[in-house]
């Protein structure tokens, strides 16, 4: 299946990766909004092509082009009672404090929301938890 978005001008290029967080209320009026706010809140997309049609965008400053993305699969830490493989897992925030802690970005995933649900494609490996939770990392889609 064909996935249509558009990004802004100065970011769409082929290969580019990035994590779709959502509507802004700004964009209510928008003549593009529909095909911009189809993606799915919390996943990562990566662009695969590129059309050369611009449109105004109250966002982007040199405006938007529409692009063709496929979503990729996220790494997450998650607990391990819930990993496994080919299952689908509704996202929980962990109970932790620990803004140093080294796999932070991976147990607290940017733009996912609780309950949200993701399949489990993998299981990779038992991450070291600070405070002693069972955490293992996985690879989500």
């Amino acid at each position: 299946m064909v996935m249509l978005t558009v990004i802004g001008r100065r970011l769409a290029k082929v290969g580019k990766e990035f994590t779709f967080f959502g509507s802004i209320s700004n964009c209510k009026d928008c003549k593009v909004r529909n095909i911009c706010f189809h993606l799915e809140k919390g996943s990562k997309y990566r662009v695969v092509e590129v059309r050369k049609v611009p449109h105004e965008c109250p966002m982007h400053e040199d405006g938007v082009l529409v692009v063709q993305v496929e979503e990729i699969p996220r790494i997450a830490v998650i607990p391990g009672k819930m990993a496994m493989e080919g299952s689908t897992v509704s996202y929980e925030v962990p109970r932790c404090n620990r803004k140093g802690c080294a796999n932070r970005a991976l147990c607290v995933l940017p733009g996912m929301e609780p309950g949200q649900k993701k399949r489990i494609l993998n299981i990779r490996e038992k991450v070291d938890c600070p405070i002693g939770q069972n955490r293992v990392r996985v690879t989500l889609q």
